[in-house]
């Protein structure tokens, strides 16, 4: 591991460690980009008909692009897309409770959640509160990063049979947290007006979420590994980040495409939502980037027949203790390079000239990359990939870092990996392929 290798696994941690809901992934790579001179963008309001770097957000989401000078209208984009949201559990509209004295907090369990993975942790809250305000209803994040709530798990004594029927957890009764000891008088929204500073009347209401509170950081033997919370999928999502400011830093270039980078909340539960990949909002992006350029419907059409989109979502590195659960001749190895997915039945966007042009991008950086596909026997997840294929008519190809322990409350990857996706990610955007 290199010293320019370390620098960036530093810049991940402290990117996820500071992201632990979707608002403040966008917040926080808001706050990077507008470093770079990028103008924030309200949907509201009209656009500038200029060249420059302009971002939006939309809830959980962010997308972010450069309009080049002198660049036509029709010209193709390089997108790189991920997802801000992970697996977690998510504070209820009522969640107050109250057994043998101790007050516990509701909640509902978000996306595919590896229950066991958030027992016996100490966990913080975060997310966004809306408040009524003198002009009506204001919003503020917040993030509360020490051991507010725990979920203790069974102790062996009172469950042996856990040893042969095996751990099995019930979302509504046996995933609550603990928050206090009061008998009752310590509640959630007396408790969240409080933190914020304001009369618990204009607490309106929240997105709150559980986080684990151990940092990422290196770890292994020799640091060959990175163990940290919301891999997947704030790893694809810094990968990008990380591509799109590089391009920014480097020497001025003539521009022959327009780099974009596109982040989405909502991906582990369908993206069915106005700021989900399902949504309009790349939709609705797209179009008025095109009439940035003083374009129209046509133009539209031939911009997006040029165009390349590379969905990032992390990969299933194969498991060494069940070697069972993947395809012999597809096996994926952790610090072997980026992942191409594939799958007969597209639950994949990547098709032969998507995954092509990837390669070559991936041979411009000088990086390693393998491909991947399901065991036969056994269904694969999907992404945000044929959500953007399908809704724009956009080439699009599937990728992403190799990890293990995924949809786990504490995730780990290869240290070599991230670095190489923000290499390959940054020739795409470069428009190399």
């Amino acid at each position: 591991m290199n010293d320019e290798q370390r620098r960036e696994m530093a810049d991940l941690g402290h990117f996820i460690d500071a992201s632990p809901s979707p608002y403040h992934a966008c917040q926080v790579a808001r706050e990077r980009l507008e470093k770079r001179g990028f103008q924030a963008l309200d949907e509201k309001a009209a656009w500038p008909q200029k060249p420059g770097r302009y971002l939006t957000v939309r809830a959980g989401s962010l997308i972010a692009w450069i309009a080049p000078e002198g660049l036509g209208a029709d010209e193709g984009l390089r997108m790189i897309g991920a997802h801000t949201d992970s697996p977690n559990l998510r504070i209820k509209p009522r969640p107050n409770r109250t057994k043998f004295g101790i007050d516990q907090l509701g909640v509902e369990v978000y996306g595919g959640v590896l229950l066991n993975s958030w027992l016996d942790r100490d966990l913080g809250l975060s997310g966004r509160v809306w408040l009524q305000g003198q002009g009506g209803q204001e919003s503020q994040l917040f993030h509360w990063n020490r051991p507010l709530l725990r979920v203790p798990q069974l102790a062996i004594h009172l469950h042996r049979e856990i040893h042969t029927d095996g751990l099995k957890l019930n979302k509504q009764q046996h995933m609550v947290p603990i928050f206090g000891m009061s008998g009752g008088a310590r509640r959630w929204q007396p408790f969240l007006a409080d933190q914020l500073g304001v009369p618990e009347s204009q607490v309106l209401h929240w997105d709150a979420m559980v986080h684990d509170l151990t940092p990422s950081t290196l770890a292994g033997a020799g640091e060959e590994f990175f163990f940290a919370p919301r891999l997947d999928n704030l790893c694809s999502v810094w990968a990008g980040l990380r591509a799109l400011e590089r391009l920014c830093d480097g020497p001025p270039s003539e521009w022959s495409v327009t780099p974009l980078v596109a982040f989405f909340d909502h991906e582990e539960v369908g993206s069915e939502s106005r700021a989900g990949a399902h949504g309009s909002y790349l939709r609705d992006t797209v179009e008025r980037i095109i009439a940035q350029r003083g374009g129209g419907r046509e133009d539209l059409h031939r911009c997006v027949a040029q165009s390349l989109c590379v969905s990032s979502d992390m990969a299933h590195a194969t498991h060494p203790n069940f070697p069972e659960k993947h395809d012999p001749e597809h096996s994926v190895l952790l610090n072997e390079g980026v992942v191409i997915k594939l799958n007969a039945n597209q639950r994949y966007a990547s098709e032969g000239e998507s995954v092509a042009r990837f390669e070559m991008a991936c041979r411009h950086a000088n990086v390693p990359y393998q491909k991947w596909v399901m065991r036969s026997d056994l269904a694969c997840g999907s992404t945000i990939g044929p959500i953007t294929a399908s809704g724009l008519g956009i080439t699009t190809v599937d990728v992403g870092g190799p990890q293990l322990s995924m949809h786990s409350a504490r995730e780990m990857c290869g240290s070599e990996d991230p670095p190489a996706m923000v290499a390959a990610f940054e020739a795409v955007l470069a428009g190399h392929v």
